[in-house]
């Protein structure tokens, strides 16, 4: 029986994918900053284990809590929505932590055992803000990108051992608590200097006005789907907005 690893499992792709492995047989650790075992099944197959990816001891307990795994999913992510302008650079490298250099610890405590072994899959879920000129997320598309360039070379160092590396690019879902966490506790109108202000709201407007959207399933059911490819593939869009915009390119 497999085992996977999934960051950041307490909502939204993260938590759908822990239930997605776990209905299709596998093991999952489900690790959350806070761990919540009462928002997963009671099940001999999933554990919650305490993860916060900024923090190196963290990542170390945890995975030697874990043990043997086959896939890692790096799915924890820090959103930011607003202007770069009125963006303060603590919140910048707040993004930044958890979503480059948080992925990049984990995938780094993970190698030797998929190395050592010949085998392993490195899954790191990025956004479909990298697949088209989006605004309002220059801080956010400028993290994810970085990632993408990362499992891109990543790939090609673990190819000679049998280890795999690609990315998860998840299109805009409504269901998930993004836009209350991108404003950081805030309101987006808070954060945007004044002459902003009209831009920032039709943006938003035409962003909830248009008719596609990814549901958390969409991006579970595309990661299985990524975690078992054998063709190569690098990067997968999930859901049909981030799939047209794919094909768009």
């Amino acid at each position: 029986m497999k085992t996977v690893l999934i960051t950041g499992t307490s909502s939204g792709y993260g938590r759908e994918t822990a239930l997605y492995f776990h209905s299709q047989g596998w093991n999952v650790i489900a690790t959350m900053r806070t761990p919540r075992p009462d928002l997963l099944p009671d099940s001999d197959r999933i554990r919650v284990v305490e993860l916060d990816v900024t923090k190196p001891e963290s990542i170390t307990a945890a995975f030697e809590a874990a043990g043997p795994i086959d896939v890692l999913v790096n799915n924890a992510g820090v959103p930011s929505i607003s202007v770069f302008e009125g963006t303060p650079m603590a919140r910048v490298r707040e993004v930044f932590e958890t979503n480059t250099f948080g992925v990049m610890a984990t995938t780094q405590a993970v190698l030797p055992q998929f190395r050592e072994r010949g085998s392993g899959v490195v899954i790191n879920v990025t956004s479909s803000v990298v697949l088209g000129h989006m605004p309002l997320s220059a801080v956010y598309k400028a993290s994810k990108i970085a990632i993408e360039g990362f499992t891109s070379s990543l790939a090609l160092e673990l190819a000679p051992f049998g280890v795999q590396a690609k990315t998860v690019e998840p299109g805009a879902c409504l269901t998930t608590n993004f836009a209350a966490r991108a404003t950081n506790g805030g309101t987006l109108d808070a954060l945007v200097p004044a002459p902003y202000a009209a831009f920032v709201q039709k943006t938003m407007d035409d962003f909830t006005g248009q008719d596609v959207f990814t549901k958390e399933s969409d991006v579970a059911e595309t990661v299985w789907r990524a975690a078992h490819d054998t063709t190569g593939q690098l990067r997968f869009p999930a859901g049909p907005d981030a799939v047209w915009l794919a094909q768009a390119k």
